[in-house]
Parts: C-alpha cells; structure tokens; sequence
C-alpha cells in the first residue's frame, strides 16, 4: 500500500508562481469537479463530495524538454516549484459560468475541432489528476482542447468503497459535461478517456446518457479505457445499454497489473476488464463481435510497481495517443484482425518496443 500512496508530495502546489525559465512548455486545461471546495488555495479541492458542479482554468508549467523525462510527472521536493526542473502551476481562474466555459472552449479549441474528455482514476487527489493530465496532453501532443473531469477521491488506498461510491455520485455531472461538449457548435467530435475506476463512472455516464437520449450523443466518437477497473460481467451488459450507435471504444489492457489483482479479490474473483488476455475466448470472439480496438501492454515494463499507469508512463505508448487514438484514426495495419507489434502499427513511435506490445483490431 506504501508503494501507491501520496506520502512525500508537498501540499499546495496549485498556488501560481511566475515562470521564467527558457523553453518550459505550457498546458492550458478546463477542470470540470463534483469535489467539495477546499480553504486552502494551493490545494483548491479536497476529496470531500462537492454540493454542485464547479469549473476552473489552471495552466501548467512543464520544464524544458532536457530536464525531463517522457512519460512522467516531475513533483516538487518543496515549495515553490522550481520551472527549470518541476511542474509548476502558472494560473488559476475559477469559470463561475457557462458563458465562461463556452468563451473557454472557443479560445483553446484547434482546428481539428476536437476536445479531449479525461476521467482519472482511484486514489487520485485533485493536483494528482491535474498534473498527470497536463503530463499526457504535454506528452502526446495531442491536437485537442483538454478538458479533465475529477471526481471526489480522497486519494487514499483505504478508501476505496468511498472513491467507488463517489464515481456513482458524480455519473449526472459527468453525463452533463458530456452533453454540453458534444452539443456545442463549435466542437467538432469528442474524445472520452479514462483510467482505472474512471472507467466505470465514464461507462455509467455513457449509459444513463443513451437512456435519457435514446442513444449517445454522435459528436461523442471515441472512448479510451486505460486499466479499466471494472468487472467484465457488469461490462458487457452495460456496453450493449449503451444502444445500437455506439462510440468506437479502444481498450488498454495489462495481465501483470497488480492494481486490478487487489480489485478482483476486493470484487469476488471477477475478472476486471483491464487485465484480461483479448487472445484468448471467450474474450476475442466477444470483442469481436464488438467491434473493439485492444491494446495488449503486458509485456511492457509500467513506470510504477503495480503496473498500473504504463498508458501514460511509457513514452511510445502516450506519443500512440495523441497520434492516433485522440484523432479517432485505425491504428490496425494488418488484415484480418490479427495480432500486430506496436511498433508496426504506430509509424514509429514504438520502435523501441516492437514484438512486445502487441495490438488486436476486432472489427
């Protein structure tokens, strides 16, 4: 448990500071929260359950490309943050209405037209969900305007009943983030992803979505699941609720992932959709049928011990993002939904792991 916990992170590093060093990059993102306010400004919202939907603009400071390395979150060791080599918060602007999150959007929305939609998982604080977000926005180069959705975790491994609980009293909130997004005139489509427990709220959104409307909103064209923490009997029935018109879903998938192992235990020995072996049945005929894109990570080696963040830690894999998953394009290059190495399939970006990821189009 010490080995995903938060002890040793400094307290308040959303408080701004200036940022003048040379070639330190930018993340603008709008931070949608069902999280209760927080008195402290360096830290803005505890894990606490909100009364009402609240939205801020925070702009990150990621350090130069040369003091950093792909794929990771470089926290401070102290207060302030020092540019050069940390992530460092640069701005804070509470949206205090929908007139201001519309002027958002138009002013961060890039020609393609496309948002990008980020739920995070268990065991996250808020600065935790910011930062790692900036970091993957930073680290794809994504072409999108980034909006991240966070949910009330107290960012504690003992409660996981309660950050369960508390995706079940976000779903509505999301489900309306969701619906202003892909009703906007402006936006172009709509890309969803989420990790871990992230996976269920953004699924049960998605449902009661197609339940209310007869069917998800079309803009909303892809859902990325990154180690999703749900069980695959609930999964497939909640993935057929979702009606005829579903949006493409792509799958991030791992067997070594230690995460899921405590999930499945605390779950009554269900398999969670994050780790199963979509090679094997009756998975590859279900996703098949399906029509779902699975990317096997098992052989890469994650970035922390439970294996659990490799969609975000492994620099091939988060460069393959904004690539291709953001922008909605195939990224299967063989026929007849056979198996690929990563590296064949993203022109590059995976050179470095080629033969041991591997990547199954079920169309």
């Amino acid at each position: 448990m010490g080995l995903i916990g938060c002890a040793g992170l400094p307290k308040g590093v959303l408080t701004p500071v200036e940022v003048s060093v040379p070639r330190t990059s930018r993340v603008n993102l709008l931070v949608a929260t069902t999280r209760a306010p927080s008195p402290d400004r360096g830290v803005l919202f505890s894990g606490e359950r909100g009364e009402a939907l609240q939205s801020t603009e925070l702009t990150v400071s990621i350090p130069p490309p040369e003091n950093r390395q792909v794929g990771q979150v470089q926290w401070p060791k102290q207060l302030p943050a020092n540019p050069a080599t940390d992530f460092a918060t640069t701005r804070v602007r509470d949206l205090s209405n929908l007139g201001e999150i519309r002027g958002w959007v138009k002013q961060h929305l890039p020609r393609s037209r496309r948002v990008l939609i980020f739920v995070h998982g268990f065991n996250n604080r808020y600065e935790d969900a910011v930062y790692r977000f900036a970091q993957v926005v930073h680290d794809s180069r994504a072409d999108v305007a980034p909006i991240l959705f966070t949910w009330p975790s107290r960012g504690n491994v003992l409660d996981y009943a309660y950050d369960r609980e508390s995706t079940n009293y976000s779903r509505t909130q999301l489900e309306e983030v969701l619906r202003q997004a892909a009703r906007d005139p402006l936006v172009g489509e709509v890309t969803i992803m989420a990790h871990s427990m992230g996976s269920w709220l953004v699924v049960e959104a998605l449902r009661q979505m197609a339940m209310r409307d007869g069917r998800v909103a079309p803009t909303i064209r892809n859902v990325i699941l990154a180690s999703p923490d749900i069980d695959v009997q609930v999964f497939r029935k909640q993935w057929l609720e979702l009606g005829a018109h579903r949006p493409q879903l792509t799958l991030f998938v791992s067997q070594d992932d230690k995460a899921l192992d405590m999930s499945r235990l605390i779950g009554g020995a269900v398999d969670r959709l994050g780790q199963i072996n979509p090679a094997a049945e009756p998975y590859r005929s279900e996703l098949e049928k399906a029509g779902v894109t699975v990317l096997d990570l098992t052989a890469l080696k994650g970035g922390d011990p439970l294996n659990h963040g490799k969609f975000a830690e492994r620099p091939e894999v988060v460069r393959l993002l904004g690539e291709r998953l953001v922008a909605g394009q195939v990224i299967a290059d063989g026929k007849n939904g056979s198996a690929n190495p990563l590296g064949t399939v993203a022109a590059g970006a995976a050179q470095t792991v080629e033969g041991a990821a591997s990547l199954i189009r079920f169309r």
